[in-house]
């Protein structure tokens, strides 16, 4: 794996943009540059688990690494939804087993830096590097608002 960067500036302070990257509302409009319907179901604190979902049922469970308020939130990916259904995970199963996703925020009063962190199998990249410059323009416009 590798790890692909993206970085955007915002002209929002860092508690907004965290708030439209996390807040369920925001977190459906922005997220759905990668599949139409997409949302999470979690309650975003440290140690908790995540599933990534799209309107069909499909998707991913994590589990959040690390949070700092505002500041970073890390995800790690573990395995598969398929027909809302949790697939065992592990390295045997899924070659992104362990791929981080890492969200950092800097900056002071009203203008934010957004870096995501991203690692990545070779034959998402195309993807990927068109779809999340993408959401996190999504993601400054809302936040901008």
């Amino acid at each position: 794996m590798k790890r692909l960067n993206y970085t955007i500036q915002i002209n929002a302070p860092k508690a907004k943009v965290w708030e439209t990257l996390f807040n369920d509302a925001t977190y459906r409009e922005w997220t759905k540059i990668f599949s139409e319907g997409s949302y999470a179901v979690t309650d975003w604190k440290e140690g908790s688990k995540v599933q990534f979902l799209s309107g069909d049922g499909h998707g991913m469970y994590s589990r959040i690494e690390k949070v700092v308020p505002d500041e970073i939130m890390e995800i790690k990916h573990l395995g598969e939804i398929k027909d809302g259904e949790e697939q065992p995970s592990g390295p045997e199963t899924h070659t992104w087993y362990g791929a981080m996703e890492n969200y950092h925020l800097s900056g002071n009063g009203n203008a934010t830096e957004l870096t995501v962190e991203l690692d990545n199998e070779e034959n998402y990249d195309e993807y990927f590097r068109n779809t999340y410059p993408k959401a996190l323009e999504k993601v400054k416009e809302i936040a901008e608002r």
